[in-house]
């Protein structure tokens, strides 16, 4: 009986340190700021989608807002630099690799008949190569380039919800940055454009291939040639 009576009285110990210890906790937290303590309940409860709790209470909604604003357009600032810088070096590498098949091209056409069927040869095989890169390339150049629209939508969206939440100063820098990465395309597609006109007129990419003379040409008979 007195075991009994021990047992009940531990397991009674136990039961009123929980008690204890929630009513501290909920203590605690009752001389939290309300919003705050709404965040701890979310946070607690759910685990899914939340907003990083604030510990000022002269934070309200809108400055929150504004702070995730300038986030999200910094983002977008990354996302437009590095599609920007992928598109601008596949395109120069474009131009650059139809200015060689152009002028590879140009070469083999007039100087044909110098060459030996080796040189003729060597000099084919290095348009075909060209004309490959080319291809890769400019299929390497639409890929780029729909990343770099999808980041212009992206990034005027960035802009505008910045700017509807009041954070001007990060409107004003992505607008700034879409001006400086479209003045950089267009650069770079006006001497593509140049390159791509050369390469339709010169049919560097649509030529085939040359043919060498193996055969003499005929005698004629000197008694053809004199006259009656």
């Amino acid at each position: 009986m007195a075991l009994f009576r021990r047992k009940v009285l531990s397991v009674g110990c136990v039961a009123a340190s929980l008690l204890s210890t929630t009513s501290r906790a909920c203590l605690r937290l009752g001389r939290l700021p309300t919003l705050i303590r709404k965040n701890c309940i979310t946070l607690g409860v759910s685990g899914g989608l939340c907003a990083v709790p604030f510990l000022q209470d002269n934070m309200t909604h809108e400055t929150l807002i504004r702070r995730a604003s300038s986030l999200v357009t910094n983002s977008a600032n990354t996302y437009l630099s590095q599609t920007t810088l992928a598109l601008l070096d596949s395109l120069t590498a474009y131009t650059d690799t139809v200015r060689t098949l152009i002028t590879l091209h140009k070469s083999y056409v007039s100087n044909f008949q110098k060459f030996n069927p080796t040189q003729e040869d060597k000099i084919w095989q290095m348009i075909v190569c060209k004309r490959k890169e080319v291809a890769n390339l400019r299929e390497d150049c639409k890929k780029f380039e729909t990343h770099w629209m999808t980041a212009i939508k992206l990034s005027d969206k960035a802009a505008e919800a910045a700017f509807n939440a009041g954070a001007d100063q990060a409107s004003a820098t992505v607008h700034s940055n879409l001006h400086t990465a479209r003045s950089q395309i267009q650069q770079v597609r006006q001497l593509l454009t140049e390159a791509e006109k050369e390469l339709k007129e010169s049919k560097a990419e649509e030529s085939e291939r040359l043919q060498l003379e193996t055969q003499e040409e005929e005698e004629i008979p000197e008694a053809y040639l004199r006259e009656d």
